[in-house]
């Protein structure tokens, strides 16, 4: 479907003086008209003060029958007809043709330049001839590169661009047949070229096919795709038959048919590529892919006229992206730039630039008399838009922005996608809760319809577009052919006619289209119609001139000097009113007005003064938009805080439209000047039996706490047990934490329950992990924040330092404020952060790294051991508990009680600390070897520091180190240790390293003789159970008292008969 607008796309026009009536004309870049007419060119200026003054004129060699121009190379090629010989010629440095008398060097295309001439082309025009065995039919250059592509009967032969260097500082530009495209049964009438794309166009066919460059499976240099059976061709053989038979009374044609991607390989339609450039050619063409074949049937139930049957029109549009991303288009999430399929965007630096384009989407349109048709091709090959035309048409031309379609008496403007479809291809987000655009599907509108007499041939450029006129008053009726000879294919050719003879009443004239920001506001004018109907034309039309200013911001070097900034600022006012139609319409896209408020940088406040609330038939209804725009963005953490006035309008609203969410919006940061005292009404208006009681009864106690009544609060949390409050957190995190500039915030109920119930707040953010609701550095951040003293001071700063636009060094200033309040240590770990941590471990986390949590917990309780530094407030659990409930904490080892029971003097406020953390060490999963570099602050002059080094030390099995201190500094705890650790295979150390040590030390007597005398006689009690006599008194002492070890000799001969 078609909508028709009355809207104003052309604004002035001037006449170009030609001398001739007008045969051929073509855009010559930006600056440039060409127009043909019998055997001369002129060129006229089109931009500038200059417009439609003569820049130059120049002869050609014969009568110009179709004309092309490349901005890639900056040169014109023509087809030409000159005694019944049909040439291709292109004209290279015309710039240079200052008169018409100049001078003009011809050569051959391929020709290498001598020396001596290479000077004189720098200030004359080159003619290059372009020698084909077959006769060309048409013509088209890539935009991108320049390449031009020649059709002829059943081939296609493809020039590249190239250029011959002379000297460092001058070449001239040339061409080399690199390819010629084979293809059966079909005569081109129209073709297309762009970087390796080629759609060919006959009377009824349309091909797209694409040219790739990677050699796949070895191929030789020509290429033969797979044959298939040719239907074209059997139903030209039935018709041959049948004419035979009865040649008046029988017309065959072939069935209509569409083929995309793959499909379209069984048209029947051979190609074959044959390779003809150089080898050293940079890019080869090995093979081909059908991505399009559509044929038509031609209507006969009517005897018609020949051309109202024929397509027409075609053309391939790139749009492509060059890498070049200016700041404008990076703030709406945009950065490309279209090509036009007559036009590139190179500069004088031509080789380079050339190549700097990327491709990033590609369209197709071809038409018939009555409709037209645009396919999206590249990453997919699919319809987008249909086209049906009021009269018939006689020619089209597509933009990035318009399709503008001539009629005998009419310039029709149309609207077109392809901004819609490049800028899903670019930007991921778009159709995301992020970033929105119309969709591809959507109805395209005529914007105007405007009356020319005598329309003849179109062509666009830049923001023109130029037509050729010409009063028919007697035209003279062509004689009428009988259809059957048209629906032949095997009788299809292509006759290249001169252009009849010239006649008077004919004008060119140049249409200057108007600013995209003027069309733009004008649309926006007449959509205002239906605003108060509330219909779906308002978002049709608002999103017509959201496209159009898309499209315009594609391609910045379209665009005057400041027309940039307006067309922004015009794409964040169309995305505005695209957002206020969505939140105000019931549609089922309602939840467009989410992305779309959001690209309008609309705040929630702005937002929230462009609804209409009054009241109708004494109740108000907010449509589904509004309110999941406002649902979403109080979800979304937004910095920005409603006013108290704008906050109760926010809960009345969802209180009549989405009462569930009621509970859940009251947390948002944004609804903090909210009045309790209505935020408590409210939900006291709850039927709860639809949702979580808990959550409203925690909200309450949120708000009571807010307005000081302690009463309250306490009445609300001893309604439900514990374990239900951490449910009521887990469905609203917010309710404890809040994040302003991407800093964690606790919230004034958080400090709260820090104070009065610190172990259901460690087990509510617990819960919050396990659910992942919170990650691990957030919990820690959290919990940092939170248990500063006087933290509640911090929302009151936090308000003060981001009271405009500040940056996130008005955050670090904010928190080192806090600190010095606090007079904390910055490096201080508060203990509900050590207890959240020893919680983690309980509960075995699945996403927190074990080794992590060790190494966290080990050196918080090493610090505080070193420190002497008690924990600020009573830990949750103790060493018992951790053991008795985490597998993670081992068992304490006999001995270790022996050693911290020998000093007397040790610091009982950090005992819990040590046991936690020889428990750790004990424990099966430990990892030792990553821990003792941190052992250092931990001196082993202290009992607490000597158990944790010994404890390490044993772990990684070095027993005669340990066994060494524990001698020197606490003799009494040797056997303890020995009889817990030196067992199986480290049971020798009893004799080989204890015994030993003990005699040795007895021997130098001192203060611990007792110590090691009683030390020694339980060791040797136990090496005469181990060993066998002759071993014993081998390890015995040679100079020892034979009374002393005589009992023990006596008892080790003994036990074997004893046993």
């Amino acid at each position: 479907m078609v909508r028709l607008y009355n809207l104003h796309p052309f604004g002035s026009q001037q006449v170009v003086p030609c001398k001739l009536e007008p045969e051929r004309f073509c855009g010559g870049g930006r600056d440039a008209l060409f127009v043909a007419a019998g055997c001369k060119v002129e060129a006229f200026a089109v931009s500038g003060q200059e417009l439609c003054q003569q820049r130059c004129a120049f002869s050609t060699l014969g009568r110009v029958l179709r004309l092309a121009y490349s901005e890639a190379g900056d040169y014109l090629v023509a087809i030409e007809e000159k005694n019944k010989a049909t040439f291709l010629r292109a004209y290279v440095n015309w710039r240079s043709k200052r008169t018409e008398n100049s001078r003009v060097c011809i050569r051959m295309v391929g020709h290498n330049v001598e020396a001596p001439f290479s000077e004189t082309f720098r200030d004359q025009m080159s003619i290059l001839e372009m020698p084909l065995s077959e006769t060309p039919l048409c013509i088209s250059c890539c935009p991108v590169k320049g390449d031009l592509l020649v059709g002829c009967t059943n081939k296609l032969v493809l020039f590249s661009l190239k250029y011959q260097v002379i000297n460092e500082e001058f070449s001239v530009l040339d061409f080399e047949r690199s390819l010629i495209i084979h293809i059966d049964s079909i005569t081109p009438v129209e073709i297309s070229f762009c970087v390796g794309y080629v759609a060919v166009m006959s009377d009824l066919e349309v091909l797209i096919l694409k040219l790739e460059s990677d050699p796949k499976n070895g191929e030789s240099v020509t290429h033969h795709p797979r044959k298939t059976n040719n239907p074209m061709k059997q139903a030209e053989g039935i018709s041959d038959e049948t004419l035979q038979l009865e040649p008046d009374d029988f017309v065959i044609c072939q069935k209509p048919m569409e083929l995309l991607g793959e499909k379209s390989e069984q048209s029947g339609v051979s190609v074959t590529l044959e390779l003809t450039g150089l080898a050293d050619e940079k890019i080869k063409y090995f093979h081909v892919q059908h991505l399009l074949y559509r044929r038509f049937a031609p209507d006969i139930s009517s005897y018609v006229l020949s051309d109202d049957i024929k397509l027409h029109s075609l053309q391939l549009l790139p749009i492509y992206q060059t890498g070049q991303c200016d700041s404008a288009a990076v703030q709406w999430g945009e950065r490309l730039r279209p090509g036009r399929a007559d036009r590139c965007s190179l500069t004088s630096d031509r080789k380079k630039s050339s190549q700097e384009k990327e491709l990033l989407s590609l369209f197709c349109f071809f038409s018939l008399p009555h409709v037209g048709y645009l396919y999206m091709i590249v990453k997919s090959v699919e319809l987008m838009s249909v086209y049906q035309y009021p009269e018939r048409s006689q020619q089209a031309v597509l933009t990035p922005q318009f399709l503008h379609v001539i009629t005998s008496n009419n310039l029709q403007c149309f609207t077109v996608r392809c901004s819609a479809a490049a800028a899903r291809e670019e930007d991921p987000y778009v159709d995301t809760t992020l970033k929105a655009c119309p969709p591809v599907s959507l109805d395209v509108c005529a914007l105007r319809i405007q009356l020319f007499i005598g329309l003849k041939a179109i062509c666009h450029f830049k923001n023109h577009v130029i037509l050729l006129t010409k009063a028919d008053p007697e035209s003279i009726p062509e004689r009428r052919e009988s259809p059957k000879r048209l629906l032949s294919r095997k009788g299809t050719s292509v006759n290249l006619k001169a252009p009849p003879v010239a006649e008077a009443g004919w004008n060119l004239y140049i249409v200057n289209t108007i600013s995209p920001v003027q069309l733009y506001k004008e649309m926006i004018d007449y959509s205002n119609i239906y605003k108060t109907a509330k219909t779906q034309s308002c978002i049709h039309l608002l999103s017509e001139a959201h496209l159009l200013v898309r499209a315009a911001l594609m391609d910045t070097s379209q665009l005057e000097p400041g027309e940039k900034a307006e067309l922004l600022e015009a794409f964040r006012e169309s995305c505005g009113h695209l957002g206020d139609c969505y939140s105000r319409l019931d549609t089922q896209h309602s939840h467009l007005a989410l992305p779309y408020y959001k690209m309008s940088g609309l705040s929630m406040a702005e937002v929230l003064a462009r609804v209409d609330w009054t009241v109708e038939n004494g109740s108000q209804k907010y449509e589904r938009g509004l309110i999941f725009y406002i649902n979403h963005s109080l979800y979304e953490n937004l910095d920005e805080e409603l006013s108290e006035e704008l906050a109760a309008k926010v809960v009345q609203m969802f209180h009549v439209a989405e009462p569930k969410q009621l509970p859940h919006i009251l947390c948002s940061p944004s609804m903090k000047n909210i009045d309790p005292l209505t935020a408590i009404s409210y939900l006291r208006k709850l039927d709860t039996s639809g949702f979580s009681l808990i959550l409203v009864t925690l909200t309450k106690a949120a708000m009571a706490l807010k307005m000081g009544d302690l009463d309250m609060y306490r009445n609300e949390m001893k309604s439900h047990p514990e374990m239900k409050l951490v449910c009521g957190f887990i469905l609203e995190p917010r309710l404890l934490i809040q994040q302003r500039k991407g800093q964690i915030v606790p919230t004034e109920f958080a400090v709260h329950l820090k104070e009065t119930q610190p172990g259901l707040l460690v087990a509510s953010v617990l819960g919050l992990q396990k659910n992942n609701k919170i990650g691990i550095e957030e919990a820690d951040s959290f919990f940092k924040v939170c248990c500063f003293e006087k933290v509640i001071v911090l929302d009151g700063l936090v308000k003060l330092v981001w009271g405009g636009e500040q940056n996130k060094r008005n955050m670090v200033a904010c928190l080192t404020v806090v600190k010095v309040l606090c007079g904390k240590d910055g490096d201080t770990i508060p203990q509900l952060l050590v207890d959240l941590w020893e919680a983690q471990l309980v509960a075995c986390l699945p996403d927190v790294v074990l080794q992590e949590l060790f190494f966290k917990l080990t050196s918080q309780y090493i610090w505080r051991l070193s420190k002497r530094q008690p924990p600020d407030t009573v830990p949750l659990r103790t060493s018992e508990d951790l053991i008795n409930s985490c597998s993670h904490y081992g068992l304490i080892s006999p001995w270790v009680n022996v050693l911290i029971s020998s000093d007397s003097l040790a610091d009982k406020n950090c005992m819990e600390e040590l046991s936690k953390l020889q428990s750790l060490i004990c424990g099966p999963s430990f990892d030792i070897a990553s821990i003792v570099p941190f052992l250092e602050p931990l001196s082993e002059d202290t009992v607490a520091g000597l158990s944790v080094h010994v404890l390490c030390r044993t772990r990684l099995k070095e027993y005669e180190q340990c066994i060494d201190r524990l001698l020197e500094r606490c003799p009494e705890a040797v056997i303890p240790y020995a009889n817990h650790e030196l067992k199986e295979e480290n049971r020798t150390l009893w004799w080989k390293k204890l015994l030993p040590e003990l005699c040795q030390r007895i021997k130098c007597g001192g203060e611990k003789y007792q110590l090691y005398l009683s030390s020694l006689k339980e060791t040797l009690s136990i090496v005469a159970v181990e060993l066998e006599l002759r071993d014993f008194l081998n390890v015995l002492p040679e100079d020892g008292t034979a009374a002393f070890f005589l009992p023990y000799l006596l008892y080790c001969s003994r036990k074997k008969s004893l046993t």
